[in-house]
């Protein structure tokens, strides 16, 4: 298998909470979508047993503006990488329900991106990115 990566994509001019939500929420889409990137249980010398990590690293990337955004969301498709999506109005949900009603009323095209994960090929999603900067 070619190495993988996983990549987040935050809107910059988010809040800092939202920041971390949203990076959270799409972080935990690789794990729940992909079981093989599940690490092992963290075992501590006296025993005790702690809950893994994602096998890989997570890279964080910014996107300065809207435009940012949607053009990796729209190479990252090109390439056929996996990708999680976390928009704008899920900031106002407070349920599972509601997210996902909420996506169902927006086309692809007019998602109103607040951040992404990409994962697959390192490559692709190298390519997917070109021109982004790592978060500060």
């Amino acid at each position: 298998m070619n190495p993988v990566k996983i990549a987040i994509v935050i809107k910059n001019e988010l809040a800092m909470w939202q920041k971390l939500n949203v990076t959270a929420f799409l972080a935990s889409s690789v794990a729940i979508a992909n079981p093989d990137t599940h690490g092992g249980k963290l075992v501590t010398a006296t025993g005790n047993q702690y809950m893994p990590f994602i096998k890989y690293p997570v890279l964080v990337y910014r996107a300065d503006n809207a435009a940012q955004l949607q053009r990796a969301f729209n190479r990252a498709r090109e390439r056929e990488l996996q990708i999680g999506i976390y928009t704008q109005e899920l900031f106002a949900t407070k349920t599972e329900m509601e997210n996902l009603s909420e996506i169902a009323l927006h086309a692809d095209a007019d998602l109103n991106l607040a951040g992404i994960v990409v994962y697959g090929d390192s490559k692709k999603v190298d390519k997917a990115l070109d021109g982004l900067k790592f978060h500060e």
